[in-house]
């Protein structure tokens, strides 16, 4: 398995229901692959540790409806 890298997006998120939503979907990845998640919502961004793709994590964060794009990994 790959090591695990840093993936940084921008989400569109305004409140604690939008960046609950980002966190539940990407919990359910805990166990293929994602072992960390931090979410700024101030900042409308979401750093997620894992082995899996940044597209992967970019079509699963997009399943919430909110806008997202790609930054960068680290």
């Amino acid at each position: 398995m790959s090591s695990p890298q840093v993936h940084i997006y921008k989400v569109a998120m305004t409140c604690e229901g939008c960046s609950g939503a980002v966190q539940r979907v990407l919990n359910k990845l805990k166990d293929k692959g994602v072992q960390d998640i931090s979410i700024d919502l101030p900042a409308q961004r979401v750093q997620v540790k894992t082995t899996l793709s940044s597209e992967e994590i970019l079509d699963v964060i997009k399943k919430t409806g909110k806008q997202t794009e790609f930054v960068e990994t680290l």
